[in-house]
């Protein structure tokens, strides 16, 4: 059994590539996954979708074989050649794709390092996994031991101190390039986590932002939580006119704000598409600045500059992490066989037993205190040879071990 991660980021990959290879909602990710594990090598998987990455964590039987699966399904849904999609994507397998695992569950890779986000997006792209049957022990595992290593990086280092996400930094950059932003009107599209950050930190700045979503009962119920202002999602092609800041953070699969929704106006407008894909299409209009996901890079540059001596203590936290998920992995192989030395033992001894009562050797009254004799027996006897088997699963090569195990055994 191997572990298998195929990664597209803002690293490797322009906001073009992201967003074909993006999975914004359920049924696609569905349908994603569906293809993934018809593959006869591949067993288990789950795939990551945000703004900044799509990744693909599976477990599988044959590495190669399953890449050339997992690309060819990508080339299928985006129509990328696939040699451009293996020129771009990281590729990790075994202990790397476990390494790669814990640094993104801990921030490492993310965009924003130390955003507080990503833990939340990992467990919602497992629990989807997991609630269909597209994975099981296999890659349970792995995210048990990711949370793990995430939860001590926030404990022993500041990295996320002062939570900071993609929705905080657009909102630094509004404040960058309007100066103080506290009187203008502000407009918030979708209804998902980003939205909710944005529209507090927005709030936290002075404003009273308003927002609209295309289901307008979850605006309504999300407003009423934030308390803030609902448009109606109807209205969005002429409130585009009227707002000299928008930000949009949607799950659609074409733009929702065209060109031709645009009018003149006497007032610059910002706007901000931290979707993937894109929520606003390429808009030429002098007043009109639109920033997305991956023009924000130079406040989060600052930002990772900031952090290097806590990110460096972190990836040695994800180091030591993924030497004990192995030898955690390595302990599970011998485990059956320990169990199987001590069944193999007590079904002897109580056959030894058996043949001595039917013989009359021992009285049948005391049937019960031989066996109970002869099962403890066994267990003190053998427990210093299971310990050295686990002790040495984590030193040496398991296979080797298991084989001659099973040599002894006569399997």
């Amino acid at each position: 059994m191997h572990y298998l991660t195929i990664s597209f980021t803002h690293k490797n990959s322009t906001l073009e590539i992201r967003e074909k290879l993006a999975y914004p909602d359920n049924e696609s990710l569905n349908g994603c996954l569906t293809k993934l594990t018809s593959s006869d090598v591949v067993n288990e998987s789950m795939l990551l979708s945000t703004c900044n990455r799509m990744e693909i964590f599976c477990s599988c039987s044959n590495v190669l074989s399953a890449t050339e699966h997992i690309f060819k399904m990508l080339h299928t849904r985006s129509q990328i050649p696939i040699d451009e999609l293996e020129g771009r994507a990281d590729i990790y397998e075994d202990q790397g794709a476990i390494h790669h695992l814990f640094a993104v569950t801990s921030s490492l890779d993310s965009m924003v390092v130390g955003e507080t986000q990503i833990v939340g997006q990992l467990k919602e792209a497992y629990s989807f996994a997991i609630e269909h049957n597209y994975c099981g022990k296999k890659v349970t595992r792995a995210i048990e031991y990711a949370l793990k290593c995430a939860a001590e990086v926030r404990n022993i280092t500041d990295i996320s101190s002062k939570p900071v996400s993609v929705a905080s930094v657009a909102i630094s950059k509004a404040k960058q390039e309007i100066g103080n932003i506290d009187s203008k009107k502000a407009l918030v599209i979708g209804a998902g986590e980003m939205s909710v950050i944005i529209v507090k930190h927005l709030q936290k700045n002075g404003l009273q932002p308003v927002l609209t979503n295309r289901t307008h009962k979850k605006a309504l119920d999300l407003a009423d939580e934030l308390e803030c202002e609902v448009l109606e999602f109807e209205k969005l092609s002429s409130a585009i006119n009227e707002y000299e800041l928008i930000f949009t953070s949607t799950g659609a699969y074409e733009p929702i704000i065209q060109n031709s929704m645009v009018e003149d106006c006497n007032f610059q407008r910002y706007w901000f598409d931290i979707a993937v894909p894109r929520d606003i299409e390429d808009i030429s209009n002098k007043k009109i600045s639109i920033f997305r996901v991956d023009d924000l890079k130079s406040i989060i540059e600052t930002n990772i500059n900031m952090r290097e001596d806590e990110a460096r203590a972190a990836f040695a936290v994800t180091g030591r992490y993924t030497m004990q998920f192995f030898e955690y992995i390595k302990s599970l192989s011998i485990e059956p066989l320990i169990k199987e030395l001590y069944v193999k033992a007590l079904k002897d001894a109580q056959a030894e037993s058996s043949r001595a009562i039917k013989n009359g050797y021992i009285p049948r009254e005391y049937e019960e205190q031989v066996n109970k004799l002869a099962n403890q027996s066994i267990k003190r006897f053998l427990h210093d040879i299971s310990t050295q088997l686990r002790k040495n699963t984590k030193q040496n090569d398991t296979q080797s071990i298991s084989e001659a195990f099973n040599f002894l055994l006569g399997e």
